[in-house]
This record gives structure tokens, C-alpha cells and sequence, in this order.
């Protein structure tokens, strides 16, 4: 019997060989998606030292009460995390969308992102 992969392994696979080609800087992060079922993470990474930037979610406070885990939450997550990179002096990152198509959450998230000041 053939027996099919889960989905997040495969999802894992494409993640391993995307990041083979993308690295953040200190000039340059990364912005990384990690798409759940009920909500979305997002962070800004300088891989030459391994640090976080700055992170935002669908789980933060100002966020939890108004939005779930649906496309407007992923739009207000990019925005808020194109703020708090801004904040930190973050204008030029490299989107890492983490194995996920680019559609529906994830886009969303990097429209937000975009419209919020960052350029990718």
C-alpha cells in the first residue's frame, strides 16, 4: 500500500529547500510566515546572528479581541509587523513564506506587510 505524506512534511521539504537559497542579513531579514489553523505568526530574522527582530501575531493583544485566524487577521498581523520593524529602523526584508502557497493567509499577510512600509 502506498501511503501518502502528511501535508506539514511535505510543507516542511519545500521550507528546507526555499531556505537553502534565502538568508536574512543585519541590511536585509527575513520575514517568516507560519500559518496554523487558527492563527498566524510572523518574524522579522537576522539569520548571520540568529535573532529575532521583532514578531507579531494573530495572538497579540491589540489583535486577539477584534480578529480569529481568517485573511483580515493575516492583513492586520502584516501591518503590525511592518510597524514594529519600522519602528526598529527594518525598511528592506526578504519574505520567507515557509512552504506555504502564496495565496490567501500568506498574501494577505505580505499585502499588509507592504501596505504597513516594508518593501520585499
Amino acid at each position: 500500500m502506498i501511503k501518502k505524506k502528511s501535508s506539514n512534511v511535505a510543507r516542511q521539504a519545500r521550507h528546507k529547500r526555499v531556505r537553502r537559497k534565502i538568508s536574512g542579513t543585519a541590511q536585509r531579514p527575513r520575514l517568516c510566515v507560519f500559518r496554523s489553523l487558527k492563527n498566524i505568526y510572523a518574524q522579522v530574522i537576522d539569520d548571520t546572528t540568529g535573532n529575532t527582530l521583532a514578531a507579531a501575531s494573530s495572538l497579540d493583544a491589540e489583535l486577539k479581541a477584534s480578529y480569529g485566524g481568517n485573511k483580515d487577521a493575516a492583513k492586520a498581523v502584516g501591518e503590525l509587523i511592518a510597524k514594529k520593524a519600522i519602528e526598529k529602523g527594518i525598511t528592506n526584508v526578504v519574505f520567507d513564506r515557509g512552504g506555504y502557497l502564496y495565496h490567501g493567509r500568506v498574501a494577505e499577510l505580505a499585502a499588509g506587510a507592504r501596505e504597513g512600509g516594508l518593501k520585499f
